[in-house]
């Protein structure tokens, strides 16, 4: 009976501390002194021309493990009023949009749109622009170098330690939440009937005033977070003209 007991006691003490578990996970700079590329895909559910593109930024994520190559998809919100609710879209990412035709001096957003680097933009299918906008990119030296560590995931939030070098004034540092893969099937909309598949999903993003050259971030995660499949990208932005001066990621699995 003693043996028993004690076993029980062991269990539950295992089981108290699976139930206060959170994740740690360290990252070493990426792309220190090296090229890299950015690459913002503005894209939404709703639009008929935007899997073209979704399938171009997949192609180039898939050869790009171990490069220095950052890749966000920002869901807009403005197509939702045509019939299909983007799961994935925010207001917010329509906000960033915009402010990069303020940046580029454009008349207009569109999507769907690549913006590479804070500083080239171009439609999003075109995977020949594309892939010289990166190889250009790869080619130049970084400004900026950040790294990230001590990176604590705890219910809905991520709380990590950030280090920059270099080119960071007049700058932000910005976290994104990326979840790797989705798929969804399309009931309304141009799209109805279809499934379509995504690719690095931006679903958080926040921005970091740079107030010295280390700190401590807090990010929100969304509700339906899954650490597995995630990665946190973390970059350096001028917000004078929107130049992206740095970036590392965390893979979070």
């Amino acid at each position: 009976m003693k043996s028993i007991k004690i076993l029980s006691i062991a269990t539950l003490v295992v089981a108290l501390a699976l139930s206060s578990f959170t994740y740690k996970h360290n990252t070493k700079p990426t792309g220190v002194d090296k090229g890299f590329a950015v690459i913002e895909l503005f894209t939404s559910e709703g639009c008929s021309s935007c899997p073209p593109a979704d399938a171009v930024v997949a192609k180039v994520e898939k050869e790009s493990a171990g490069k220095p190559i950052y890749i966000l998809a920002f869901h807009v919100d403005y197509w939702n009023r045509l019939g299909w609710k983007d799961v994935f879209s925010s207001a917010a990412y329509s906000q960033r949009q915009n402010q990069y035709a303020r940046w580029l001096n454009l008349s207009s957003v569109y999507t769907p749109q690549i913006v590479v680097n804070g500083r080239t933009e171009f439609v999003g299918s075109e995977e020949g622009t594309l892939r010289n906008a990166i190889k250009i990119n790869l080619a130049k030296n970084a400004s900026a170098q950040i790294s990230l560590s001590d990176i604590t995931i705890n219910q809905n939030k991520a709380e990590l330690r950030y280090q920059t070098q270099g080119e960071t004034a007049n700058s932000v540092l910005l976290l994104a939440v990326v979840q790797k893969s989705a798929q969804t099937k399309v009931e309304r909309g141009e799209n109805s009937g279809r499934t379509l598949l995504h690719v690095q999903i931006v679903r958080g993003i926040e921005s970091i005033p740079l107030k010295g050259d280390k700190g401590i971030a807090t990010i929100e995660l969304p509700k339906d977070f899954d650490a597995h499949g995630s990665e946190i990208i973390a970059f350096v932005q001028n917000t004078a003209d929107g130049e992206i001066t740095g970036a590392t990621k965390s893979v979070l699995n």
